[in-house]
């Protein structure tokens, strides 16, 4: 078995937010390299959990942000993007910073594989507002280490 075969969604999810940190397309394409439908949508959930974690954090802390920053960062993360999907993150990014929620999902349920990708690119550029770069990359280890110390237990308990 490789080792991509061997990576959870968890672990998919992770090291595609990385890609993109990095700007490594690479990387982003490893990632997510081998998925079929049922495992895209696994990266998806785990992702939009991320999103959904990072917002609550930036708002309990009252971190600001511009939104012309943040879609400026997304359009350079993106390039690290196949090259397919770069109009729809930057379509779905501009969507989400002027407030306009149907057509952020119209963009982003084309397709699945789209749609892993432009939440990806959310993390990532939420992740960098609220932590900075090593911050953030610090943030993503801490979380890999504990997702592995809770399958240690789990897999001890059984």
């Amino acid at each position: 078995m490789s080792d991509a075969a061997q990576m959870t969604s968890r672990d998919r999810a992770m090291d595609v937010v990385r890609g993109y940190v990095h700007h490594d397309g690479s990387a982003v394409q490893m990632a997510l390299e081998g998925l079929d439908a049922d495992g895209s949508l696994e990266v998806y959930a785990v992702l939009n959990g991320l999103v959904r974690s990072t917002i609550s954090i930036m708002e309990l802390t009252g971190r600001s942000f511009g939104l012309d920053d943040l879609v400026r960062q997304a359009d350079g993360i993106a390039v690290a993007a196949p090259l397919h999907y770069e109009f729809a993150i930057a379509e779905a990014t501009r969507a989400w910073a002027r407030g306009d929620q149907s057509a952020m999902r119209a963009v982003s349920c084309q397709d699945l594989s789209g749609a892993v990708h432009i939440t990806a690119v959310g993390v990532a550029v939420l992740g960098l507002a609220l932590w900075g770069r090593t911050g953030f990359l610090d943030v993503l280890a801490e979380f890999h280490e504990a997702d592995i110390a809770l399958l240690h237990e789990w897999s001890s308990e059984a």
